[in-house]
């Protein structure tokens, strides 16, 4: 018997994302929608090789060169960047915030303004 360590090939990278001629999912759905688009505008008339083929072509090339050596996602995280405020106030009061309704150590902040936060945590001694 031989005591050698038994081995097998694997991909280099598991986490990679499947693309399509280059192109995320999200960017193919992103060309198929405009050509889906363009093709009820222009199918019938005589601007349809232009507009429906051409704009397609014309994006999914500016799609391919642009996003080149971009991190996946990076369209989507560029339009969250320029929807996003551009000023955080970190001494606001946070307007989205709701109690979980299951949450019972939530505290009501909308109520309780005047409660001092250290004898409300650890408990007043002097009480």
């Amino acid at each position: 018997m031989e005591d050698s360590l038994l081995t097998s090939t694997v991909p280099r990278s598991l986490d990679t994302k499947s693309k399509i001629l280059g192109l995320e999912l999200g960017d193919v759905l992103i060309l198929l929608f405009n050509l889906s688009v363009e093709n009820l505008i222009f199918g019938e008339t005589s601007f349809r090789l232009p507009m429906v083929f051409g704009t397609s072509a014309l994006l999914f090339g500016l799609l391919f060169f642009v996003k080149r050596g971009k991190p996946d996602g990076y369209l989507q995280h560029f339009f969250e960047h320029l929807v996003s405020p551009t000023v955080f106030s970190a001494n606001t009061t946070d307007e989205e915030y709701r109690v979980f309704a299951g949450d019972s150590n939530a505290v009501d902040f909308e109520s309780s303004n005047d409660v001092d936060f250290a004898s409300s945590v650890a408990g007043d001694p002097y009480e």
